[in-house]
């Protein structure tokens, strides 16, 4: 695997190539995902990038009716609510994402504890092209 800085642009490259990817520490073995640059267990820097599963299960969940302007572009507004949640993924991080294939008008039967899988949302082309980090029911 090339080697990549540990910084939001490089994460953001690693998902348009529909790769999960976390950060490992090779002093005391701390997994983040997110990745980061530094340990906060050990403080060391000395990081390397692991490829994360993308399994889990649904940690927490919201609907949201109002939402940021992208979001609304996709559609989303009153009437039609997205979802975001908290995913502990099975390697024991959580990651944030938007939580894809659930029905947001009936937000009891989403569930925590659900196991979930990853899904990269692609959106753009070309330079504009943005991957946006999603889970769907397994």
């Amino acid at each position: 695997m090339e080697e990549r800085n540990f910084s939001d642009i490089s994460y953001e490259q690693y998902l348009n190539e529909n790769k999960l990817m976390g950060s490992r520490c090779k002093k005391c073995g701390v997994l983040y995902t997110p990745p980061r640059a530094l340990c906060i267990k050990c403080y060391s820097s000395e990081m390397e990038w692991v490829e994360m599963k993308g399994d889990g299960k649904l940690s927490a969940f919201t609907c949201i009716a109002v939402g940021p302007p992208f979001m609304i572009d996709e559609g989303y507004d009153r009437n039609h609510l997205y979802c975001v949640g908290v995913v502990e993924l099975d390697e024991g991080t959580r990651v944030d994402a938007r939580i894809e294939g659930v029905d947001t008008n009936k937000p009891d039967t989403i569930k925590v504890g659900m196991p979930v899988s990853v899904e990269f949302l692609h959106r753009g082309e070309g330079e504009e092209l943005m991957t946006y980090l999603a889970f769907k029911p397994a």
